[in-house]
């Protein structure tokens, strides 16, 4: 059993929603980041998120396309984030840690070498949302072979004839991305998604966790509600640009962290 899957049977057992709280590896540098993904099992994240900064963040909106460059700028590279991974693991051997990226960087890493690398870091599942169905013999199956979930994205436009494709090889959950559209611009409609998450789950056993457009802990708690869990990133990442210290990041994590578990 991976630390995902241990992860949502805990939670499960308890009759808990999930939070998963996203940051972007080495904004605005590693050590506030290292700080912060630190602290995030204490104030209430159950699975991270953990960015790896690219140049052509297709699927992110400028919040997180920002967070980005600064990370780039600082110098980070995938070898410096799964170093953090590795630092994180030091002191926390059960909150799983699930990378979020593009291809590129994995591709010119080489497969192969990524994944031992990864694994090694104590990384449990992979998100790359520019990697379609038709490609998983890239890396989907590499990593599911190598113990890694990999995680899939479903979008409102994704139908009833695309989403058995979409489910196919997909493990540890499913990512509803709540709107259509990039990270951080409109917001989660509760009413909106208990539809669509009903329609994912009659396909799947899988958790189904929804994020984008969830800036509050009262929309935190909405969308935890009608799903699995609610993922956070954008409006965490926010706190980081404009220069919140950790502690009153963790804070507003908190916050986010217990909307989704009152549900």
């Amino acid at each position: 059993m991976s630390r995902i899957d241990a992860t949502f049977a805990a939670l499960q057992a308890e009759d808990k929603k999930a939070f998963v709280a996203y940051i972007m590896a080495g904004d605005p540098d590693v050590a506030t980041s290292l700080e912060v993904m630190k602290g995030m099992p204490s104030a209430g994240v159950d699975i991270i998120e953990l960015g790896l900064p690219f140049t052509d963040p297709m699927a992110d909106g400028p919040t997180i396309q920002l967070a980005g460059q600064r990370a780039l700028e600082a110098g980070m590279t995938l070898n410096k984030t799964l170093a953090m991974a590795t630092e994180f693991r030091k002191t926390n051997e059960t909150t799983p840690i699930v990378l979020m990226g593009y291809y590129n960087p994995i591709y010119s890493h080489g497969v192969e070498a990524f994944l031992k690398d990864a694994k090694a870091a104590g990384i449990d599942g992979l998100i790359v949302v520019d990697l379609p169905p038709e490609e998983d013999v890239e890396l989907c199956i590499p990593a599911q072979a190598a113990g890694l979930n990999f995680i899939r994205l479903a979008t409102p436009t994704t139908d009833d004839a695309r989403l058995p494709k979409v489910l196919q090889n997909t493990s540890g959950f499913v990512y509803y991305v709540s709107i259509t559209g990039i990270t951080g611009s409109a917001e989660a409609q509760a009413e909106d998604v208990a539809p669509e998450v009903a329609r994912i789950k009659s396909k799947t056993d899988l958790p189904i966790i929804v994020g984008f457009g969830i800036k509050t802990p009262a929309q935190s708690e909405a969308i935890a509600s009608v799903a699995d869990g609610a993922v956070v990133g954008s409006a965490i990442v926010d706190r980081i640009a404009k220069g919140d210290t950790p502690a009153d990041v963790l804070t507003f994590v908190k916050s986010l962290a217990d909307g989704a578990h009152r549900a």
